[in-house]
């Protein structure tokens, strides 16, 4: 496969908020050479240069659905700066996983009145941002709020009601912006092939004046249970048409394949990679959790096999060609 050119500098990253438990439990993190290494090391091999990291305002204790405080993400967005990184914080709101199916407030949250409940969004985010650039981190990217396609904080933020949904973005995003003005926040959907979708969603912020500097998209054709040759083009239209209609930077920053399927696999991330270098305000593509090995994570889509070493899937990121 010929090498994917970019015209200015593009974030090829991964999220790895599972790393320090996959870690601490004595996961075997190996190289290409099936030699023992620092996994962050061992991606910066395959060319990546920044990281996306989760956190959470409450979380639990389980190694699957809980740790990434805004502490322990501190600490792992340290390890990362201290290589090279640059660092996406990916805001969820909750004290657990918020996606299209879930996007419920943090228990500390329920029962406060609307107002309240914005009080309490600008405080967190304040105290998060304030903790992250005191220990010296301070974040390129900020996501308010993950795969936020049914609106986030239910039922408050929901997308029934545009007009509150807009609020709490302009809320989260200005509380960014008053502890690090150059962060860049970002507004994440899923299914970013799902373009009318997408022009429905962001035209209905845009209508209310929400306020924020990009767009972020998920693309999951295993998810979806179908093909990525039969939808790659549409991410590409959605890719091309945002930036144009909004006049924003945008960025892919979730995307996986089947960890048993390896070729094909590379091929998706391949041609998630040519898309975004033939969008002229596509600014990065995150593969999400490619070290997540499916011994330790149970997960189906992560380019790392269960001895430890990484999967010809990741093999694609050395396609990708800076300026």
């Amino acid at each position: 496969m010929k090498d994917i050119k970019f015209s200015q500098k593009f974030a090829t990253g991964a999220d790895v908020g599972w790393l320090p438990m996959m870690e601490e439990s004595g996961f075997p993190f190996k190289n290409r050479e099936g030699l023992a290494q620092d996994c962050l090391i061992t991606l910066k091999e395959y060319g990546l240069n920044a990281l996306r990291l989760r956190t959470w305002v409450n979380p639990s204790s389980n190694p699957h659905s809980g740790h990434c405080s805004t502490e322990e993400t501190l600490a792992l967005g340290l390890r990362g700066k201290e290589l090279g990184y640059d660092i996406m914080i990916n805001f969820h709101y909750g004290d657990t996983w918020c996606d299209p199916n879930s996007q419920r407030k943090p228990a500390a949250w329920e029962g406060l009145s609307f107002e309240g409940l914005l009080d309490a969004a600008t405080e967190y985010t304040r105290s998060a941002m304030s903790t992250y650039l005191k220990g010296g981190l301070t974040p390129k990217w900020v996501q308010l709020g993950n795969e936020t396609n049914p609106g986030m904080l239910l039922p408050d933020g929901s997308t029934d009601h545009f007009d509150n949904l807009a609020r709490i973005y302009t809320t989260v995003h200005k509380a960014v912006k008053d502890i690090s003005p150059e962060t860049q926040t970002l507004i994440h959907l899923a299914e970013g092939n799902r373009t009318d979708f997408c022009l429905s969603y962001f035209d209905q912020l845009a209508s209310f004046d929400c306020q924020y500097d990009m767009i972020g998209l998920s693309y999951y054709p295993w998810w979806l249970k179908v093909s990525n040759a039969e939808i790659i083009e549409d991410l590409g239209v959605t890719l091309n048409l945002l930036p144009e209609r909004y006049d924003k930077d945008i960025m892919v920053v979730e995307t996986g394949g089947d960890d048993d399927k390896e070729d094909e696999s590379y091929d998706l991330l391949a041609s998630v990679l040519a898309q975004c270098a033939s969008a002229p305000r596509c600014r990065g593509l995150f593969y999400w959790e490619p070290q997540g090995a499916r011994a330790w994570s149970r997960y189906p889509l992560s380019a790392w096999r269960d001895d430890g070493t990484p999967s010809h899937a990741m093999d694609a990121y050395l396609l990708a060609k800076q300026p």
